[in-house]
């Protein structure tokens, strides 16, 4: 059965200050729009890893992507980034707001109520 996720229909999740997400899923792919409020950030958010493979698109906004083992990237409107399953990665984000697209797959429970 086919899903749909209306943006201005809906209420995001609040996960952190000034930040929310909304998350449309299959059994397998996840597909998380995220919003940040609450930049620039003067530095970046702590290194974080997963057993998912995750490929992001900014939508809106500017930021650093950071890999482990990469040199960091800056990142603006219509980039994307990839990060494979286990690698510490971060983000800081350079603009007052951003939007970024994450999908993930396996799904995310963590991310689920």
């Amino acid at each position: 059965m086919s899903q749909t996720l209306h943006y201005s229909e809906t209420t995001g999740d609040p996960f952190r200050e000034r930040c929310e997400r909304r998350i449309l899923h299959t059994p397998t792919l996840m597909t998380v729009i995220i919003d940040f409020r609450n930049g620039p950030w003067p530095e970046p958010d702590p290194f974080h890893s997963h057993p998912h493979e995750q490929v992001t698109y900014i939508a809106e906004g500017d930021l650093i992507f950071f890999a482990e083992g990469d040199e960091p990237k800056r990142l603006t409107a219509g980039d994307m980034f990839a990060v494979p399953s286990n690698q510490p990665h971060s983000i800081q984000l350079l603009s007052p707001t951003a939007r970024l697209i994450d999908s993930f797959t396996p799904l995310r429970q963590d991310f689920l109520p």
